[in-house]
């Protein structure tokens, strides 16, 4: 509705709500994946079926079935204890976050790092994402 109000005010206003609109939904879908990595619930990240994950230069992530696996079950998600600090930037089809994420075990701390992951978003699916993991404390 408020799409349509625009759209009868200017064309300039429309395609701004619109593309603010789009970003806002990208946006979330980044959010999507990063709740995930601390609750280890992948239900609501909306991979594509060939999405890829690069971490640090090496190929993490071949698939989405695979990715949603590797954050429900995988080993190196239960060291996540917290993410925090969270920025989020949008430039066509790509979010840009960058986060700190605390990592333990059992509740100590071991390490917390500086992320900053690019995720590709196209029709509401993440199709490709790329971490850069710089350790930042120990404790």
């Amino acid at each position: 509705m408020a799409l349509s109000a625009a759209a009868l005010t200017s064309s300039g206003i429309a395609t701004a709500a619109a593309t603010s609109a789009v970003d806002g939904s990208r946006e979330e879908v980044a959010r999507s994946y990063l709740d995930a990595l601390v609750s280890h619930d992948a239900s609501r990240v909306p991979f594509a079926p060939d999405c890829t994950q690069v971490e640090a230069g090496i190929q993490t992530g071949y698939s989405g079935p695979q990715l949603t696996t590797d954050l429900e079950h995988g080993a190196q998600y239960d060291l996540v204890q917290s993410i925090h600090d969270v920025r989020l930037s949008t430039a066509g089809d790509v979010v840009t976050a960058r986060y700190l994420l605390g990592s333990g075990i059992a509740g100590v701390p071991i390490v917390t790092v500086d992320i900053t992951e690019t995720f590709v978003v196209t029709d509401g699916e993440i199709q490709r994402i790329d971490a850069t993991i710089v350790p930042v404390s120990v404790p």
